[in-house]
């Protein structure tokens, strides 16, 4: 409507010409068979399919090159943004109108010093209070003077005045507010709706989700504190209150993250979160809710690592399966709409060479804005390391103002769309997570699987999968599995006194409790253990004092469940403990292992192996003795004797070998017997024998086992 005329006969006459099949006539229109053999001429006899077709883990064959043909037989493609299955997105105009939601974590313990990050976020850049609690506080306890230090991992919410100080300044009839409430939200939810009423607010404003999600606390700590039948009756009870009350405020909350951390797959991640998602369906149908009631109430969080275009694909593949899921179920197209909240990932983050972790939370927040997520929490680079602190907390969320602002991100609509590769990838994700999701519900649904560990060793077997690559060094991680930085200081790590957060947590409760007003609040709690299944007593109860840990105690019924936990992690942990076992070594003994450099001939013939073994083995932290080089075998050998090193590397050229690796390698083992003689390099096969029968004991190259090769040495010296 606001195009010219003119300009409507221009873009005709402009589609005209493109269309005209002489307009490129000039140019040649290869077919994908001319392609695929001008590329192998070019890979001169390597194999096609092992050199230009990626493999994946999640099974996916990624193509060298796709074309317009392959977009033909994809069922989503025709769908508009905002128009089901929503794999362009749930919103007709995407960002344009409203940007995703600035949800950065705010999980300092006290709730004064929580209010004063939350504000913080707020007032420069954030748009949602993203409150993550602690333990005790996700398990509905009070704090108490027993807790351990690795309970307290975020905001102790034991009381309406410690949530009132948390949120001190935040308007909740404009701010969103995000928390995984643990395995029932009935707590927090009714606590934050007693706050939002002794602020005289409309609780038909109230936005965000407090959500729980009893199946994935089981996943990821393989215990509950409730049977799920009474989780599940929590669930329904809040949701029924919340669909007429709070209607913009979600109360389930589904995490894909304990299977993403645990090394799995995105479409394992998908499959799983959805799975849980049906079984919460089905348990709320049960106890009388509709779909359409159900679904809207829904959230899902999902963590995005560094595969760019997979974590893409991810996205917008969880949102046509669920809206296929909902549409089953008999959901409105409404109901069909997938609400997504995103962490970059906990996972792919490192220890040594920190701020690298900067580029992996870029590329993450990327992938999750190109996906089309509603709200993002962009990880603090320090976070594996210690609690985030002014300066990470702004490089993390200025990443997703640079975004929104000077990328503009916020246009054009789904700029993913189109993509032959995207959509193609789109389509074979939400292919194999269906697949899988099937499996899952053949096995009885989700917590049946969970029970028998279906879900734990499927992704267990990923995450070795990923070790393995990462071992070979056939995956990288910049500064930990390679390119170490061998002189780098480890940030320092602040002590922080659990004993004085302790005190203070104890004095406050203590202080709130004296002064409440105590018969009303045991009139309200007599209300409530006359009415427990009244979600309005229990809000009447936190307004007239009750803590969490009291209310928790009236509503917890039935025994809990305890299985086999997934195995939660960072991929790069097992290459940072052999990075510290030999730096608490040196601290210890003053010594190191050190590897001395056989290498042999000028720089140039040497340097390429010299520089590939110095990389190698200070992924160890081993102290490597380097050299110009040797003329004579005579030399190379006099000088690693003399060096006293455990361990030495020949280093040359493949041609030369032949000729100097035998005599070389006999003087050094007749020098020292005891020594660890490496050659740089893969040997060629009619000489492996020749070598070590000269006392050649292991080869580095390419596809070294790394981490093996590593842990040997250690073990041999005595640093494990």
């Amino acid at each position: 409507n606001c195009m010219s005329e003119q300009n409507k006969e221009n873009a005709q006459n402009f589609a005209e010409v493109m269309i005209d099949e002489n307009f490129f006539a000039e140019f040649p229109h290869p077919t994908y068979e001319e392609w695929v053999k001008v590329a192998e001429k070019a890979l001169k006899g390597a194999p096609f399919e092992k050199m230009m077709v990626t493999k994946t883990y999640e099974g996916i064959d990624l193509q060298p090159i796709y074309l317009m043909d392959s977009m033909e037989k994809l069922k989503h493609v025709d769908s508009l943004p905002g128009f089901p299955g929503y794999a362009r997105g749930t919103n007709p105009l995407g960002y344009v109108t409203e940007p995703w939601h600035i949800a950065q974590e705010s999980d300092q313990i006290l709730p004064q010093e929580l209010n004063e990050v939350v504000l913080s976020q707020l007032e420069r850049g954030g748009s949602s209070a993203n409150i993550v609690v602690d333990q005790l506080t996700r398990r509905g306890q009070d704090f108490s003077k027993e807790a351990a230090p690795e309970e307290l991992d975020g905001a102790s919410i034991s009381s309406l005045q410690d949530l009132s100080t948390a949120l001190s300044g935040v308007d909740l009839e404009k701010t969103p507010v995000h928390i995984f409430a643990g395995e029932s939200s009935l707590g927090l939810t009714g606590m934050y709706v007693a706050l939002a009423k002794s602020q005289g607010k409309v609780l038909q404003e109230l936005k965000g989700c407090i959500g729980a999600d009893p199946l994935g606390v089981l996943a990821k700590e393989g215990k509950l504190q409730s049977s799920l039948e009474q989780l599940f009756d929590q669930m329904a009870e809040v949701t029924a209150w919340a669909k007429d009350n709070t209607p913009e405020l979600q109360t389930i909350l589904v995490q894909g993250h304990p299977y993403h951390d645990g090394g799995g797959s995105a479409i394992q991640e998908v499959a799983f979160a959805l799975a849980t998602a049906i079984r919460y369906i089905n348990e709320l149908q049960n106890r009388g809710l509709t779909i359409d009631e159900i679904a809207p109430k829904i959230r899902f969080s999902f963590s995005v690592g560094t595969n760019f275009f997979m974590e893409i694909a991810k996205l917008r593949a969880a949102r046509v399966l669920w809206s296929q899921v909902v549409h089953a179920f008999g959901g409105n197209t409404e109901a069909q709409k997938m609400v997504i909240h995103a962490r970059t990932s906990a996972y792919t983050k490192t220890v040594y060479d920190p701020y690298v972790n900067m580029l992996r939370t870029t590329t993450e927040s990327f992938s999750s804005v190109i996906g089309g997520i509603d709200s993002l929490h962009v990880s603090c680079f320090d976070e594996a390391i210690r609690p985030s602190d002014e300066f990470s907390r702004r490089i993390a969320r200025n990443t997703q103002i640079v975004l929104q602002e000077e990328c503009n991100l916020t246009q054009p609509v789904d700029p993913a769309g189109g993509s032959w590769y995207i959509e193609n990838l789109t389509a074979i994700v939400g292919e194999k997570s269906w697949a899988i999701l099937q499996e899952i519900e053949g096995q009885g649904g989700i917590e049946e699987a969970l029970i028998k560990s279906i879900p734990q060793e499927e992704i267990a077997k990923v995450a070795k999968e990923r070790f393995q690559n990462l071992s070979k060094r056939k995956d990288v991680i910049v500064g930990t599995n390679m390119y170490p930085n061998v002189l780098e200081e480890l940030l320092e790590v602040p002590e922080v006194d659990y004993q004085q957060i302790a005190a203070t947590r104890i004095r406050d409760l203590e202080q709130y409790r004296a002064d409440v007003d105590s018969v009303e609040c045991q009139v309200a709690m007599d209300k409530l253990q006359e009415n427990l299944a009244d979600f309005e007593n229990v809000i009447a109860a936190f307004f007239n004092g009750a803590t969490l840990g009291e209310v928790t105690a009236l509503k917890a019924r039935g025994e809990g469940l305890e299985i086999e936990p997934v195995k939660i992690g960072r991929i790069s942990e097992g290459f940072e403990k052999l990075r510290m076992a030999t730096e608490n070594y040196k601290k210890e003994t003053g010594k190191n292992v050190q590897v001395f450099l056989a290498n042999m001939g000028n720089i140039p013939q040497h340097k390429a192996r010299a520089d590939f073994s110095t990389a190698f083995f200070e992924v160890g932290a081993f102290e490597i003795l380097k050299n110009e080089g040797f003329q004579t075998v005579e030399e190379a050998a006099q000088a690693a004797l003399e060096s006293e090193a455990p361990v030495v590397v020949i280093c040359s050229t493949d041609k030369t070998y032949p000729e100097l690796v035998p005599p070389l390698a006999k003087l050094i083992k007749a020098g020292n017997p005891a020594i660890k003689l490496f050659l740089a390099g893969r040997p060629a096969p009619e000489m492996k024998d020749v070598y070590a029968e000269a006392g050649v004991d292991d080869y580095i190259h390419v596809t070294a086992d790394c981490y093996g090769i590593i842990t040997a040495i250690q073990k041999e010296r005595g640093v494990i």
